[in-house]
């Protein structure tokens, strides 16, 4: 039986040269890492080359390989979980390009370590099968055969949220309860338990309002179901997550009280609240325990602004698990530590550390011994030395508001008078460019010779209620300022040379790059649009987001209805203004953003004979998962940019 030493050795040898475009195309070698209840096992999952993912199962004395699993063609594993000593369950999920998350199928699979007794425990094509999409809600680690699961009827136009007992050998299930509230607007309910597997709260979008959430709450774990909470989507929430000790109290992710996410304590009795954390620029979240294999109570709080910071609760029960957690993060400064896994009794964890400098490495932490080893490196071959550095900075925006943004330099250069290429995140609601992950179009650039802005506009997610709300309407005004301020920053304190500058993004960020050029037509030398969205009006009729009701109404609220304000906000509606010459690269099967946006730019271009380049690739969607298509996309983007504001530009 081959090792993992040799897979490693004869699939994943690291380059001793310098790192090239194929090193940062290559596929992940691990995505996660989680050891089994009894820590016999490590289970982990990989990409493979044609973006499949994998699990394997490796024997943790021996690291040998024990088993192996993968699904066909684009269904992917969404996640998986050691539901008991040596059965693991997976949820399915079919991918939909690089750039968005998986979407999940609501199937659940199981297997033995060994990889027997493999079967599709709950799903349409699970043994006893139900058109329902189902997740789970407490791993149940008392009982030998069974976790819970809340599911929901596809063919049900509002259907209930009904909790069942799953049993993970033979897919039998046993309904245990339902919420008095429904999915609605495609949109699922969230379903809490207490630390006795007693669902307890009920988060979900009201019936007759999909803008507004209501939560529910069982005083007693046998009592009835009554309202707790009614609020507006835009107006801030309180989310539950966990009990305080004695029922009395729980602790939330709230916005309510506070413009950036907070975690609050919320009195029950008195619907009174109290900041246990908050940040005034970024939104915090909860760091966890693990308790028999679940998450447990919250300990303190992680942000992340200027760096990533993690701070801890003195009132928690459980100091040991907060105290062994504390004393890691001085080893990994600079990086943030996570726990992926433990063992039952917590005497073993998986911990995954990584930043915007450094891929995930696995590492395994004793915490009887004290003692941490490492496992492995998500991407060995992409050492954190060889990288180019990025860093976060704080600009101020034309109207005086604060944009923190990253920044990325080349390495062995002095940082004056740079080439530089404006990169903005896609989404755009919701989302950020983080500290906390590696983003390889970055390092890309930086590694050839290009600094690379990566503005957190007004709009981006993580920075409070009214920072995200600002961008709402605004995507091709206030948003791009906030951008071509960022640029404006760099080349006053002379870190960038103002005559060599191009814009470069994908999903959003491909809209956000050709508007930039648009509207600042003598800052922008050259303009990268990657499955970009060219025409606003065209999002309400193609692609996916308009299949969903959800999606129609989240349209409605960030980009308006009004035609001619949205051809006003439109690339295409505006080349005359345009001078910068365009690459257009797109996905043959994309979903989100069809070929369409792309072709109909083209078509505009055409007419006017605007100096343009084009890439499509077949069998690609919403981003590349080739290594080969990336690796040429890079190649080319590269030569293009060297064509316009490289060292030899006319």
């Amino acid at each position: 039986m081959k090792t993992i030493a040799l897979l490693l050795s004869l699939l994943f040898a690291a380059s001793a040269s310098a790192l090239s475009l194929e090193d940062y195309a290559r596929h992940a070698q691990f995505l996660d890492i989680k050891i089994s209840p009894t820590g016999k096992y490590y289970a982990a999952t990989s990409r493979t080359e044609d973006g499949t993912i994998q699990i394997v199962v490796l024997d943790r004395a021996t690291m040998a390989l024990v088993s192996q699993q993968h699904f066909r063609g684009r269904e992917s594993i969404y996640d998986f979980y050691w539901a008991k000593d040596e059965r693991l369950v997976l949820s399915v999920a079919r991918e939909v390009g690089s750039l968005e998350n998986p979407q999940p199928t609501g199937e659940l699979f199981a297997m033995n370590a060994d990889g027997k007794k493999r079967l599709m425990i709950a799903g349409y094509r699970a043994r006893f099968s139900s058109y329902e999409s189902n997740e789970v809600i407490d791993w149940l680690p008392q009982d030998d055969e069974n976790i819970l699961t809340v599911s929901y009827e596809w063919t049900a136009e509002e259907p209930a949220a009904k909790i069942y007992k799953l049993n993970i050998y033979s897919g039998r299930r046993k309904l245990i309860d339902k919420t008095p509230l429904r999915s609605t607007h495609n949109t699922p309910v969230r379903v809490i338990v207490d630390g006795n597997a007693v669902p307890r709260f009920a988060m979900g979008l009201a019936q007759n309002n999909p803008q507004q959430v209501v939560t529910l709450y069982r005083p007693k774990a046998d009592g009835d179901w009554t309202e707790l909470a009614r609020h507006d989507l835009d107006k801030g929430s309180f989310i539950p997550l966990r009990f305080r000790a004695g029922e009395q109290e729980i602790i939330g992710l709230s916005n309510n009280t506070t413009d950036t996410d907070a975690l609050t304590v919320l009195n029950l009795a008195t619907k009174q609240q109290s900041i246990l954390a908050k940040h005034p620029k970024t939104n915090v979240a909860p760091v966890y325990a693990i308790k028999n294999g679940n998450i447990g109570e919250i300990i303190g709080a992680t942000y992340e602004y200027k760096t990533v910071e993690t701070v801890f609760f003195e009132e928690t029960e459980d100091q040991d698990f907060a105290r062994n957690i504390a004393m890691l993060m001085p080893s990994f400064a600079g990086r943030t530590v996570q726990i992926n896994s433990a063992t039952r009794d917590n005497k073993l964890m998986v911990l995954s550390v990584s930043s915007v400098n450094a891929t995930p490495d696995f590492f395994l932490f004793d915490t009887v011994a004290k003692k941490v080893t490492y496992l492995f490196s998500s991407k060995a071959w992409l050492k954190p030395a060889e990288l180019p550095q990025t860093q976060a900075i704080v600009y101020k925006s034309r109207d005086g508001v604060d944009i923190q943004a990253l920044l990325t330099l080349p390495k062995g250069v002095a940082a004056e008078n740079l080439p530089l290429i404006m990169l903005p995140h896609g989404g755009p609601h919701g989302i950020r460019d983080s500290l906390r992950s590696v983003d390889s179009d970055a390092k890309v650039l930086a590694e050839h010779g290009y600094a690379v802005l990566q503005p957190n506009f007004r709009g981006s997610g993580g920075f409070g209620l009214s920072f995200e709300q600002a961008g709402y309407r605004n995507w091709g005004l206030r948003m791009i300022d906030d951008m071509t301020d960022g640029v404006q920053h760099l080349i006053k304190t002379k870190l960038v040379d103002a005559n060599r500058v191009c814009s470069y993004g994908a999903s959003y960020g491909g809209y956000a790059a050709l508007m930039s050029a648009i509207r600042e037509p003598e800052l922008y030398k050259c303009t990268v649009g990657f499955v970009g969205v060219y025409d606003l009006n065209l999002m309400f009729t193609e692609g996916d987001i308009p299949d969903r009701d959800a999606g129609l109404v989240y349209l409605e609220k960030v980009l308006g209805k009004d035609a001619t304000q949205l051809n006003a906000q439109s690339p295409i509606h505006n080349l005359d203004k345009l001078k910068a010459p365009v690459f257009l690269i797109h996905g043959e099967e994309d979903k989100r953003v069809p070929l369409l946006q792309a072709e109909r730019l083209r078509a505009q271009l055409d007419k006017r004979q605007h100096p343009y380049q084009w890439l499509v690739k077949e069998n690609e969607g919403h981003g590349f998962y080739r290594p080969e298509n990336n690796v040429e996309r890079w190649r080319m983007m590269l030569a293009f940019f060297d064509k316009y504001i490289g060292q030899n530009k006319p």
